[in-house]
C-alpha cells in the first residue's frame, strides 16, 4: 500500500471513531482520548568522515485513553493508558507498547491548595509531552540534553492564592526515569529522589510568565554519581486574535544525554515560537530553536540551530491534519545538517 493510500486509511478510520467515542459515562466518570499517526522523513548529511543517511516511517505514533473519576466534589482520580508501537521505539525503549501512564488522586484541600498523589507528569517544559498537543510533529529542543522530564511517582502540591498566581512543588521518586521522556520514575527513594517546583503569573493581560526548576539526586547510567539540576523559563503572549508568540530557555547540568552522546551532559536549550491563525481552521507555527551542550570539563559538545514551519488544519473539532518542514544545522557532531518533513493526522475526543 503506498503512502497516499495509507494516509487515506488513517483519516477514514479516525473520521469513523466519533460514532462510538463516549465522553461522559455518568455524573462521576468521563472518558477522553486521542490517537496520532504520521509519515516522517529525515535526510541527514554527514560531517567530515561520516556518511549521508536517510530514514522514513509511517506509523500510528501514539494513542492515549484516560478516565477521570470524581467520587466527591473535592476528589478527582485520573487513570490513563498510553500506546506507542515498537516501531516508534516503544515504551521507555524496553520493547513494551502499552503502559499505565497517569494513576493519581487529587484532593482539593482548600479553595487554594490541591494535593495530588500517585503517578503524574512533570510540569516542566513549554512543549507538550503529548503528541496531540504539540505545536509541531517533532519537538524543538529535546535532541541531545533532553532536559524535560516525563512521568514519575510522588506527591505534588499546588497553591493558587489568587486568579493570577499559582505555584507548585513536587516530591518524587526521581526527576528522570530510564530516560528524559520516560513514562515512570525509578521507583525508589532510598538511593535516589527528585523534587521540582514552579511559579506561574498571568497578572498582565494576555501574558503568561512561567519559571520552574528541578533536582535529581543521581544521574543515569552514564553519569550515576553526578546529581542533576534543571532550570526552565518560558513566556507566552497573545498579540491579538490571530497571532501569539512564545519563548523558552532551559539549562541543565548533569545526568545522561539522548542518543548516547557522551560526555555532553550539560548545556542549554532555547526556542522562539510564532503562531498565526489565517482562518478559524487554518493556522501555522513558525519556530527557531537551538541547543548548546558541553561536558563537565572543557570539551565542547554538539550544538545545533533549527528552523521550522508547521501549518495545521482543523477538519472538524475532533480531526485535524498537520505538516512540518525543518532544517537543522549542526556543529561538533557526526551530522552536518538535516532536512525533516512530516505529515500528521490526529484524532481526539
Amino acid at each position: 500500500m503506498n503512502i497516499r493510500m495509507k494516509l487515506a486509511v488513517v483519516a477514514a478510520f479516525a473520521a469513523a471513531l466519533p460514532a462510538f467515542a463516549q465522553i461522559k459515562i455518568n455524573d462521576s466518570v468521563s472518558v477522553t482520548g486521542w490517537t496520532v499517526g504520521s509519515y516522517q522523513y529525515t535526510g541527514t548529511k554527514g560531517s567530515a568522515g561520516n556518511l549521508d543517511t536517510s530514514s522514513d516511517s509511517f506509523n500510528v505514533d501514539a494513542a492515549y485513553l484516560a478516565a477521570t473519576i470524581t467520587p466527591t466534589k473535592n476528589v478527582t482520580a485520573l487513570v490513563s493508558f498510553y500506546y506507542k508501537p515498537d516501531t516508534e521505539g516503544g515504551i521507555n525503549g524496553a520493547g513494551e507498547e502499552v503502559t499505565l501512564l497517569d494513576a493519581n488522586v487529587a484532593w482539593a484541600a482548600t479553595d487554594t491548595l490541591t494535593i495530588t498523589a500517585g503517578k503524574f507528569l512533570s510540569p516542566l517544559g513549554y512543549e507538550s509531552y503529548y503528541a496531540i498537543s504539540d505545536n509541531m510533529i517533532s519537538l524543538a529542543n529535546q535532541q541531545f540534553l533532553a532536559p524535560i522530564p516525563g512521568y514519575h511517582e510522588g506527591v505534588n502540591f499546588v497553591y493558587a492564592p489568587d486568579k493570577t498566581t499559582s505555584m507548585g512543588i513536587g516530591l518524587v521518586d526521581s526527576l528522570y526515569g530510564a530516560n528524559a521522556a520516560s513514562t515512570e520514575g525509578d521507583g525508589h527513594l532510598e538511593h535516589n529522589f527528585g523534587t521540582e517546583g514552579y511559579i506561574q503569573y498571568t497578572g498582565v493581560e494576555n501574558l503568561t510568565l512561567w519559571l520552574g526548576a528541578g533536582y535529581d539526586s543521581k544521574g543515569g547510567p552514564q553519569d550515576p554519581l553526578h546529581d542533576v539540576y534543571v532550570v526552565d523559563f518560558w513566556a507566552s503572549y497573545q498579540i491579538d486574535k490571530t497571532s501569539s508568540v512564545a519563548v523558552e530557555e532551559i539549562y541543565k547540568d548533569g545526568g545522561d544525554v539522548a542518543f548516547g552522546v557522551s560526555p555532553t551532559n550539560k548545556g542549554s536549550n532555547w526556542l522562539a515560537y510564532y503562531q498565526y491563525n489565517f482562518t478559524d481552521k487554518l493556522s501555522s507555527w513558525f519556530c527557531f530553536s537551538g541547543e548548546d551542550t558541553s561536558s563537565l570539563g572543557a570539551v565542547s559538545g554538539p550544538r545545533y540551530w533549527k528552523a521550522s514551519i508547521s501549518p495545521a488544519y482543523a477538519i472538524t473539532a475532533n480531526l485535524s491534519v498537520k505538516a512540518q518542514y525543518s532544517y537543522t544545522k549542526y556543529s561538533n557532531f557526526t551530522a552536518k545538517d538535516a532536512n525533516f518533513f512530516g505529515f500528521q493526522v490526529a484524532f481526539k475526543f
